[in-house]
């Protein structure tokens, strides 16, 4: 009995309420075989005052665990879980994995996993760099389909084209190049340009559409106030010298169209990057004779600039001059020979409203039978209306050389 009674005070058993019937009595009356004991907590009186008085801590009243479950029986039930709405989030998986992606593909990019070849160029189209100290620019240029002729080769233009395009951002890259065609701050300032006085180009061979060619030049004094640029033209790919040129450069002030001397400012701005070196080519000294028209065998007349051929500094770009001296190259050299080598020299500027002349005269060869002759020479001379020279030039010419397909590189004859 003394241990039954313990088990009922620590294991209260409940009473059972008043209406529960006969069950109730049935254990109440087996609680009173047990001894007549009834637990302190059976009684519901007390039950229920306990669970009505409300839980104060520290002065504050906390809700019981009666009440808490009466709130969570107030709150709308959750839904019931199935397997459409436990998947994820498909939008923001999305957007994760393309972040993802677009991360690697970034990283993947700026990998420099290829292998490297020979024929491989690294920036073939940027706009060149300084090597060898600093003191000469390097560029590439592609040949592109415009800039070939009918003997699908680069023309002469194309290649002076190049020339002139490497020394402006040789200028350039030297934080030299001021709001002139070539001219430095301190040239501004005085109003001073640079023009070309003399040219020397030797052409060893030809691009072709695709090829891409690499672009040397640098500066050197010439006398006590000129400039000599040179260039050397290579293929990328072999690194053949394709051309070779030399060209003589002097100050003219822009205002009064005067020649003028090198000011101290200019030689100490542009002094640091000439090169102590002999020019690329081996002058030609031989004096460039004036023609007229009882010298001349070929005359063309009425050649006049538009207004894409002035440059910046309102006068004819000096590549034109070499398109109007071939104006009157006679046609049998042009379809059967390809210029060799080219030497001009420049007297006077063209402005845009000169109507100008073109003279050639061949030297050295039968003019009747020009296509079958080898090496050909001829002189030039390009003059305004009135007689003044503009440009004296001397071209000397080689056979074209038999290409691939097995026949001169010749406009091909029209099928019948």
């Amino acid at each position: 009995m003394v241990a039954t009674a313990a088990t009922s005070s620590i294991f209260p058993v409940p009473s059972p309420s008043p209406d529960s019937g006969g069950a109730g009595n049935k254990l109440v009356g087996g609680q009173a075989n047990l001894g007549g004991l009834k637990p302190k907590l059976v009684t519901s009186g007390g039950l229920k005052a306990k669970a009505q008085a409300p839980s104060k801590i520290n002065g504050s009243t906390v809700a019981t665990s009666v009440e808490s479950l009466k709130l969570e029986d107030d709150l709308p039930s959750p839904p019931p879980r199935t397997f459409i709405n436990q998947l994820p989030d498909w939008s923001m998986l999305l957007a994760a994995i393309t972040t993802i992606f677009l991360a690697a593909e970034k990283q993947w990019m700026m990998l420099d996993w290829k292998p490297r070849r020979p024929d491989m160029l690294i920036d073939p189209f940027g706009i060149g760099r300084i090597v060898q100290d600093g003191l000469v620019f390097r560029e590439n240029f592609s040949i592109r389909s415009y800039e070939i002729g009918a003997d699908r080769t680069a023309s002469i233009e194309t290649v002076m084209n190049h020339l002139q395009e490497t020394a402006l951002n040789h200028v350039k890259s030297a934080g030299l190049l001021g709001d002139g065609f070539g001219s430095t701050p301190e040239m501004c300032k005085k109003n001073l340009i640079w023009v070309v006085t003399r040219m020397q180009v030797v052409v060893d061979r030809y691009p072709t559409w695709g090829d891409i060619v690499q672009v040397d030049t640098w500066v050197s004094g010439s006398g006590k106030n000129g400039m000599r640029r040179d260039w050397v033209l290579r293929d990328c790919k072999t690194g053949e010298i394709l051309t070779r040129a030399s060209s003589v450069w002097v100050m003219m002030n822009k205002l009064t169209r005067r020649l003028s001397k090198i000011p101290e400012e200019v030689r100490e701005e542009i002094g640091s990057y000439f090169v102590d070196s002999d020019p690329i080519l081996e002058e030609d000294s031989r004096k460039l004779t004036k023609l007229d028209d009882n010298t001349a065998d070929y005359i063309r007349t009425g050649l006049s600039p538009r207004w894409s051929d002035l440059d910046v500094n309102q006068h004819v770009n000096n590549v034109k001059y070499i398109g109007w001296i071939l104006e009157s190259a006679p046609q049998p050299i042009l379809e059967s020979h390809e210029l060799s080598s080219m030497t001009l020299e420049y007297r006077r500027e063209c402005g845009r409203d000169s109507v100008l002349d073109s003279l050639t005269a061949v030297s050295g060869a039968n003019i009747g039978n020009l296509a079958d002759s080898g090496h050909v020479e001829c002189k030039h001379l390009l003059r305004l209306e009135n007689g003044a020279e503009i440009v004296r030039g001397r071209t000397e010419w080689r056979p074209k050389p038999v290409n691939n397909f097995g026949f001169m590189n010749e406009v091909p004859a029209e099928s019948t």
